[in-house]
């Protein structure tokens, strides 16, 4: 294995933090007071075009029109720094991985080198894969892995991702990638390795040294 393939939002930081629903407020914000989508429908809608499409802003952008743009700078305007702080012993853990690591995520660039600088990690990633590599389309979908491959220069079997969300590691375990699963989810066939913090990333590591 060569590189490591990270998500972000409750992978690199525990959901516990609870960073996740200040974006989800503002989702709810955007769509109502931006798009004009009535509070009682926003819910219904949310789920919808999150089952249809993986993100709420694919649906927005299919079936109302919007600024992809507009959409990531307003959603991601949030107090990061109420939820999240530096984090030495992650910055240790990762430092310690001699293999290549990059960010691959369904957020904005934005937000996930905000997220990096405050928990102090941002040095450890050699480049940001976010939610434009692929026009807009969000992971599971197969386009953005590819694209990240492409950029990157590797077979999906020189890497591992390593995720909070199994459905998203069942594309890249479906591409040959090897996976390792963050959280407390139960382990599924799809994926290789499950640890409950980022920090435990070369425990995890092992499973490929066998």
């Amino acid at each position: 294995m060569d590189i490591l393939l990270f998500d972000l939002d409750n992978t690199l930081y525990s959901a516990e933090r609870e960073l996740f629903p200040l974006i989800d407020e503002r989702i709810n914000r955007f769509m109502n007071e931006v798009v004009g989508i009535p509070l009682t429908e926003v819910d219904s809608l949310r789920r919808s075009y999150w089952q249809r499409y993986g993100v709420t802003m694919q649906g927005l952008m299919q079936h109302h029109g919007i600024d992809p743009e507009e959409y990531l700078a307003f959603v991601h305007d949030i107090d990061i720094s109420s939820r999240l702080q530096p984090d030495p012993a992650l910055r240790a853990a990762l430092s310690a991985v001699q293999l290549r690591k990059v960010i691959f995520t369904n957020s904005s660039r934005n937000h996930s080198e905000r997220v990096l600088n405050i928990l102090g990690i941002a040095g450890q990633f050699e480049e940001i894969f976010d939610i434009r590599v692929a026009n807009y389309l969000p992971k599971p979908s197969p386009e953005p892995y590819h694209a990240v491959l492409e950029q990157i220069g590797l077979p999906a079997s020189a890497c591992i991702m390593v995720e909070d969300s199994p459905e998203n590691l069942r594309t890249a375990k479906d591409l040959g990638m090897g996976t390792i699963l963050v959280g407390p989810l139960p382990r599924t066939p799809h994926v290789d390795i499950c640890i409950p913090s980022a920090g435990e990333i070369s425990t995890a590591l092992t499973h490929w040294m066998r």
